[in-house]
């Protein structure tokens, strides 16, 4: 294991908000997609990451940045970082932002996995209590169920740290159609992970594109529309539009601390094989040697099916924990070891 390297694992914010965003006729506004170009930049400079890649649709607006995603929809924002990046100093700045459009904060969510380099991140993210406290003292104190929680794994390096706040009473929170899905895996195949090295110093979007077809990343959702980014030496990233539905991968390729994330969205509508199979086309195309999915608000059909729709891929079920959070409802947490490579 290298002493030091870039960070792979993504810390993952999603703040909901609540608001008149519909004009005098009814008729549907853009909310936070109203925030302008420049407020963006100035969250993402509280970060420390910039946009290499944007594109929209008449849902949501999806940015590929210097390190991972962010999704805007007229009430909801996701922002994921990887590398040392101080995520949960963009909480102030959208706040502050959302509130000049009207718009007031309902609840706030925060997930990540352990850290390979965890004595390189700066503060507010040096450990899971710090991150919390930052947290507490940034949002508004109506926000007031909330919990914090560790959930563990029988594999050491693997744990998943979830932070949950809402203004709304448990039996008051509102049912949502939708679920996500957050897959964090690590030791890729080397081969496979070559593949994410630029070739001949091409980056940027062609160089993406490139990686997007020879690894078979386009495949996993083939209505996908993908923007697509390759870093330099190495590294990738991707968003997905679907409709109103985003997916995400971000690839650290080095060897010793290789790592790929996989985050989509689900529906309680779709067919539940619809997730696992794509669950199952992520995970093959990196041939990882430990995985772990997180899903928020999900049903225990899907979280079953996909532990044993990992199993013809060499992969075995080592952990399965679940717990209850505001706003969020049920977390489940799984992970997998692959055999070949004990």
């Amino acid at each position: 294991m290298a002493v030091s390297g870039f960070e792979g694992f993504e810390k993952r914010l999603e703040l909901h908000f609540f608001g008149d965003i519909d004009d005098d006729d009814g008729n549907n506004m853009l909310g936070l997609r109203l925030l302008d170009f420049e407020s963006l930049e100035q969250v993402l400079l509280a970060v420390q990451c910039t946009v290499v890649s944007a594109v929209g649709n008449p849902f949501f607006d999806a940015y590929v940045l210097s390190e991972s995603s962010l999704f805007v929809y007229p009430t909801k924002i996701i922002i994921k970082t990887c590398g040392t990046t101080q995520l949960l100093k963009s909480i102030p700045p959208l706040i502050h932002f959302a509130n000049n459009l009207g718009l007031t904060l309902q609840t706030c969510s925060y997930t990540r996995g352990n850290f390979i380099f965890p004595k390189s991140q700066p503060f507010p993210h040096t450990s899971f209590q710090e991150e919390v406290i930052y947290i507490e003292h940034n949002i508004p104190n109506n926000l007031c169920y909330r919990k914090a929680s560790v959930m563990p794994s029988k594999l050491p390096a693997h744990s998943w740290h979830v932070f949950t706040a809402t203004l709304l009473p448990p039996l008051k929170s509102p049912h949502h159609a939708t679920f996500t899905v957050e897959v964090c895996m690590t030791e890729l195949d080397r081969l496979i992970a070559r593949k994410f090295f630029s070739r001949d110093s091409k980056t940027g979007d062609l160089a993406g594109r490139d990686m997007t077809e020879l690894t078979g990343i386009d495949t996993i959702n083939a209505g996908a529309f993908i923007c697509d980014f390759a870093f330099d030496p190495c590294g990738y990233s991707m968003n997905g539009i679907d409709g109103d539905r985003y997916s995400t991968i971000h690839v650290t390729p080095e060897d010793g601390f290789s790592y790929a994330s996989f985050e989509c969205v689900g529906s309680v509508y779709d067919d539940p094989d619809d997730i696992v199979e794509t669950l199952k086309k992520a995970v093959r195309v990196f041939m990882p040697a430990t995985v772990s999915i997180s899903t928020t608000r999900c049903s225990r059909e899907v979280w079953t099916k996909v532990a044993r729709a990992l199993q013809p891929l060499g992969l075995k079920c080592m952990s399965f924990v679940m717990d209850e959070f505001p706003a969020a409802g049920t977390i489940s947490y799984q992970t997998f070891t692959a055999a070949r490579r004990k």
